[in-house]
């Protein structure tokens, strides 16, 4: 290897080094910030023509479970019109979220190896998947589990007659609460490739994780039980995916290539002498 092709493979793995001051660092945060709004308010102007439909599945895993001829109820005027622009709010950041992911890994991106700039775009696309499959698990798996457990309390004197904001509110938390926790994979794939964990190391800490997984659990959903052990569960699972991410693409990657690499010129460099 020629002293030309290493000094070009070691540009290729130095950061991109920019003289940003404080303020320009405060201006790019504040471009990307409004670009991931626009994106959202774009989703939201998208998704509101479909409102009543939008409305609808939300509320359908409840009302399946709720007694019959129960209802559901609102305590001020505007209440059930702003639901609707809530509801379509968030269908409309869901629907953007891999826009808005985009923006926040190209905030991030001036401090990544010129190697690492590639995953941007790709980790975006997945940041937006996982964000969307985690709201999907809640909508699908926690949300009939949750709604079940807690109307099972039910008696002839304590009947369920849920508020609108309340539902909303507890719903909502749970759909962000869990996209949120999908991002894990994604989350220990970044720090794996600036060498800050690695595989031997999540391993090692396994028992501090899980119980972070609770921790976690407890502070993103609602004050109930079901609710923590339904996230708790899957951020497990999600941590051992992250085991198996950061062995596969982590810093440890590029140590045993460049490993292998140093030991077949070293067996080139014997063959010569040979």
């Amino acid at each position: 290897m020629s002293s030309e092709d290493i000094d070009n493979k070691e540009e290729a793995t130095e950061p991109h080094q920019e003289a940003m001051s404080f303020t320009e660092h405060l201006e790019e945060l504040r471009k990307r910030l409004f670009r991931a709004v626009i994106a959202a308010f774009v989703g939201f102007l998208a998704c509101y023509g479909f409102k009543e439909y939008l409305f609808d599945m939300l509320m359908k895993p409840l009302l399946e479970v709720l007694p019959p001829d129960s209802t559901m109820i609102y305590t001020s005027l505007p209440e059930a019109f702003f639901t609707y622009l809530k509801v379509s709010f968030v269908a409309g950041v869901f629907l953007a979220s891999p826009y808005i992911f985009y923006q926040i890994w190209r905030f991030v991106g001036p401090g990544l190896y010129d190697t690492e700039k590639k995953f941007i775009i790709p980790i975006a696309i997945f940041s937006g998947f996982f964000f969307i499959a985690g709201g999907l698990f809640a909508y699908f798996i926690v949300f009939p589990l949750g709604f079940n457990f807690f109307l099972g309390y039910e008696t002839e004197i304590i009947r369920p007659l849920p508020s609108l904001r309340e539902y909303f509110s507890f719903s909502i938390k749970l759909l962000f609460a869990f996209g949120i926790a999908f991002e894990l994979p994604l989350f220990i794939f970044f720090l794996a490739r600036l060498g800050i964990v690695n595989s031997k190391g999540l391993r090692k800490h396994r028992k501090y994780a899980i119980l972070m997984a609770f921790v976690a659990s407890a502070l993103l959903t609602p004050p109930d039980i079901i609710s923590q052990v339904l996230m708790s569960g899957p951020l497990v699972v999600l941590y051992e995916l992250g085991i198996l991410v950061a062995y596969i693409w982590g810093k440890e990657k590029k140590d045993r290539d460049a490993g292998k690499e140093k030991n077949s010129e070293d067996d080139e460099h014997s063959d010569d002498q040979k």
